[in-house]
């Protein structure tokens, strides 16, 4: 089960990572676009037949997430579960795996700002998580020159977790 967990767990992050790529328009180096792509594009190639980019959203890596956690969540928990019991706890999951690749990022930004700012993939990391940061830029000021605002989207993405988990009764 540890297994399935695992390779849904790094499929779904996948699919949202290229999701969340083509939808702010952030141009991947090569080789996370190389793994990236080769990872996700058996399912979302023949998704896009069925389910056309539109609006500048790559939907089939959406979908094709949502699906694999559907999958994962039913082969690991609700085995001879009614599917609208099975469809409810993947929605849940799937808006946590939002949330923790959210919060991921940010965690990798602070590491990156601590260690080396100036790594190949600091800049692409900023990128993913400007979205987020800008917003909040305006209105958590700098203290003595240190910016705040990846904390509080952190603590913002936290409760937004325990939000997700009072509406799903967990």
């Amino acid at each position: 089960m540890l297994i399935v967990d695992t390779i849904a767990g790094l499929l779904g992050a996948v699919l949202l990572l290229r999701f969340w790529m083509q939808a702010i328009r952030v141009r991947p180096p090569s080789s996370v676009a190389q793994f990236t792509f080769q990872l996700s594009d058996w399912l979302v190639r023949p998704l896009r037949r069925v389910v056309p980019g539109v609006g500048g959203f790559d939907w089939a890596s959406l979908i094709g997430a949502f699906l694999i956690v559907f999958l994962a969540t039913s082969v690991l928990f609700f085995v001879g579960q009614p599917w609208q019991v099975v469809l409810l706890a993947a929605l849940h999951r799937f808006l946590q795996w939002i949330l923790y690749g959210f919060m991921a990022m940010l965690v990798i930004e602070a590491i990156f700002s601590w260690v080396n700012p100036h790594a190949p993939l600091a800049p692409f990391i900023r990128a993913l998580n400007e979205p987020l940061l800008r917003p909040l830029r305006k209105v958590v000021p700098l203290v003595g020159n240190l910016d705040l605002s990846l904390l509080v989207a952190l603590i913002l993405l936290q409760i937004a977790q325990l939000v997700l988990g009072m509406l799903f009764g967990r």
